[in-house]
């Protein structure tokens, strides 16, 4: 498997707690579900099915936490990568409404969650999605009438009200309330902690080699060992190189973020930028929010996937890239030099939705892979369906994110 993750974390450089450690996985082992991957979906499974009752063991070929995880910029949002204006052309205006609807709940349900566990509080924070192009008005305004149509919150904002909120000029936005902020890193351990306590096995340095389906159950082959398995949870976040028959459902994409040095007030106010997480209609687009430390995270400039070897000199491009993109919102920070630059591997699919579930060709595994830019909603959401599904107790709204959705989906 490719690297996840290359160039300096900010969420791991400015964690200063004490990081819990699981020992590998060695010998013969048993478990209700098996979770391989062991990144904020495959920790949240883990609590989660724990805590419904089934013995877990989750297995990591690396640490908790620090793969995908560690590179995103842990936006919780309710809003899927793709506008409400382009599902309801595929799937229609009904099923669009509840594909958001479950998005929004997924956000609420991670907060209640991480609040049980006493993680550090997530910050709600609104939305702005803006855009700079004058032709992009009208588009904005109509995506704001679907919304509302369908009963989402939002609301338009001229020009001077996304200045006001931004700091920049912009011709119009979208503002739409109940989204979050969170550390992913510090998110990925709380549900650690919660799974193990709740009498789930974790395991790192634990490099699964193959899985093997058959009607009554899995076998999870790794290195050092086995699970054997009613059901294989595969959280890796995209499709791995073993499961060559759902390859071709994903493009594999790579990400770019940067991170200010920490800005003084004065700074602060030069730029200008509110109490508000952005991201803008360019395709691929950008997206921008502050750190807990009064840092500015700025990230974009996704690419097709890179080769091994040519990602450290593309990081370097793109995040002078990214740069010059955040200096032209903000000529203010035309002397800064990031302090944090790195990038992230992730999987985008057609629609901008990911697959969770069951495959016809892969007995006894369920999926929860794709989630473009997306992952932390998302990804809990996952492990919300993912343990209904294995308790015989689907939700209606689980099969909008399977592997067998199509155009025009029953409302």
């Amino acid at each position: 498997m490719p690297r996840l993750r290359i160039g300096r974390s900010y969420w791991l450089d400015t964690f200063h707690g004490q990081a819990p450690r699981f020992p590998a996985l060695r010998g013969r082992h048993r478990a209700d579900v098996a979770i391989v991957g062991g990144g904020v979906t495959g920790c949240a499974a883990a609590l989660l099915f724990a805590r419904a009752g089934a013995r877990v063991i989750l297995v990591d070929r690396r640490r908790i936490g620090r793969g995908s995880t560690a590179a995103s910029t842990a936006l919780l949002m309710q809003e899927p990568d793709v506008d409400f204006a382009d599902l309801a052309d595929r799937y229609g205006a009904a099923v669009t409404r509840r594909i958001w609807t479950a998005s929004r709940g997924a956000v609420a349900a991670m907060r209640r969650t991480l609040s049980d566990l006493g993680a550090p509080a997530l910050h709600g924070v609104p939305s702005l999605y803006y855009s700079t192009d004058r032709d992009d008005a009208a588009a904005l305004r109509h995506e704001v009438a679907l919304r509302r149509r369908a009963g989402i919150r939002c609301r338009v904002l001229d020009a001077a009200s996304v200045r006001a909120l931004s700091g920049f000029d912009a011709t119009a936005g979208i503002l739409t309330p109940g989204n979050a902020e969170v550390d992913p890193y510090r998110a990925c351990l709380a549900f650690a902690r919660g799974a193990r306590a709740a009498g789930a096995v974790l395991a790192e340095g634990s490099t699964v080699t193959r899985i093997e389906g058959s009607r009554d159950g899995v076998t999870v082959v790794l290195r050092s060992g086995e699970i054997a398995a009613d059901w294989a949870v595969v959280a890796t976040g995209y499709a791995t190189e073993d499961l060559t028959g759902l390859a071709g459902r994903f493009r594999m994409m790579n990400t770019y973020v940067i991170a200010t040095p920490r800005l003084a007030a004065a700074e602060r106010r030069r730029v200008g930028l509110g109490d508000v997480m952005l991201w803008d209609t360019g395709r691929p687009y950008h997206y921008l929010r502050w750190t807990p430390d009064q840092r500015l995270l700025f990230g974009g400039r996704d690419r097709p996937r890179v080769p091994a070897v040519t990602r450290p000199a593309a990081l370097r491009r793109r995040a002078e890239e990214l740069r010059a993109d955040l200096v032209a919102l903000y000529p203010s920070l035309a002397g800064m030099r990031p302090e944090y630059a790195w990038e992230g591997l992730f999987a985008a699919t057609p629609d901008g939705l990911p697959y969770v579930g069951t495959h016809r060709r892969y007995p006894r595994h369920l999926f929860a892979l794709g989630y473009g830019g997306n992952g932390m909603t998302l990804g809990f959401y996952a492990a919300q369906a993912l343990v209904r599904l294995v308790q015989g107790r689907p939700d209606r709204d689980d099969q909008l994110f399977g592997f067998s959705r199509r155009r025009r989906v029953s409302a």
